[in-house]
């Protein structure tokens, strides 16, 4: 039996082709140009869809530039706007993530003229929920599954307090106060950028930036010296550790890791939650559970041990159970069995 499995559907298909869209977007580096042949290569369904999906982005510089990857198409291009392609890769209906929480416009933050006096409040989400929150600065938070962030903003700083999950920050620039992040003894820090923190626990997270650059700091720290030195000093002087993007920082135990540069694949991959995905690609099924009960109050027990070994490789929407335990049948012959409460017990149907 192979242990690798890739489950493709035709709605895998269209969050493929989205993606690659989405990187046309911003621009196809000599290898993702090849990468991008060979995944045409492969079907012609691949081709069509990605034309499909094309005609709903409205930037015509991706429509030019399919055009000339391959003349001979000429797709018609329609008014749709680019979250409108990404809700539909991630298999998003009637309700879009991508909309502002409607009550911080209507007083629950104060007026713009009193702004510079202090703010704070709490968002969250419950197991399985997904939702953007807009800060008066202008920034934007994406909260995952089950996340709880604390807002502290003073006319000096901006202080948040990861308490506990994932979430994406969308910073806006402002150089006069530093938009911290605390989570457990760490502290992560930008002027302006983009990044995602997940919290595992008060000692092991994971920060990954995707633009500007971010300092890690002790949490005790203060914001002041972090926000004049992120202006001032050189790299090697800074009072912590500077992660620029494209680079993921891992911290086990309150100790960090070497930092890694990663791929615009890899950071796509890790950070698919937020177009509704789960991407994965080769991992053990226990860690595949493990994230998909992230998302939901279902836990999986395994009872044959030689399912360990399986590997497996495939995008899954969010929250979707029934659709990974029928890829799980379907592939490897797994048998999926509700026992008691919300366990779900996995047998081989071989034994």
């Amino acid at each position: 039996m192979n242990n690798v499995s890739q489950f493709y559907s035709k709605n895998d298909i269209q969050e493929e082709a989205c993606l690659w869209v989405s990187r046309m977007d911003r621009g196809l580096s000599a290898i993702e140009e090849q990468d991008l042949f060979a995944w045409i290569k492969r079907s012609n369904i691949h081709h069509s869809v990605l034309f499909e999906m094309a005609s709903h982005w409205d930037d015509l510089s991706v429509l030019n530039e399919l055009s000339g990857l391959f003349p001979l198409e000429q797709p018609k291009h329609k008014t749709k706007s680019k979250l409108v392609v990404l809700a539909m890769a991630a298999s998003i209906a009637l309700v879009s993530l991508f909309t502002t929480n409607m009550a911080l416009h209507g007083g629950f933050w104060p007026s713009t003229n009193e702004t510079a006096t202090a703010q704070s409040t709490v968002f969250r989400t419950k197991l399985g929920e997904r939702e953007i929150f807009s800060l008066p600065d202008g920034s934007n938070i994406q909260l995952n599954t089950n996340s709880v962030v604390k807002i502290d903003f003073t006319a000096s700083h901006r202080k948040l307090t990861l308490v506990r999950g994932e979430a994406r920050f969308d910073v806006a620039k402002d150089t006069t106060r530093p938009f911290t992040v605390t989570s457990g003894q760490q502290s992560f820090t930008a002027l302006g950028t983009i990044f995602n923190v997940q919290k595992n626990d008060e000692q092991n997270m994971e920060l990954v930036v995707t633009e500007g650059r971010v300092l890690i700091t002790k949490a005790m720290e203060d914001l002041k010296n972090i926000s004049s030195a992120l202006i001032h000093l050189a790299e090697d002087d800074l009072p912590g550790r500077l992660i620029i993007s494209g680079e993921k920082a891992v911290i086990t135990k309150n100790i960090s890791l070497p930092t890694e540069q990663v791929s615009l694949d890899k950071i796509q991959r890790d950070l698919a939650w937020q177009q509704g995905m789960l991407i994965f690609e080769g991992e053990p099924l226990k860690q595949v559970l493990v994230e998909v009960s992230r998302y939901s109050e279902t836990e999986f027990e395994i009872l044959d041990p030689q399912l360990m070994r399986i590997n497996v490789a495939g995008y899954f929407k969010v929250g979707d159970t029934e659709g990974l335990l029928a890829s799980l049948a379907g592939s490897f012959d797994i048998v999926a069995t509700k026992a008691h409460g919300n366990v779900i017990h996995l047998a081989s149907a071989r034994h």
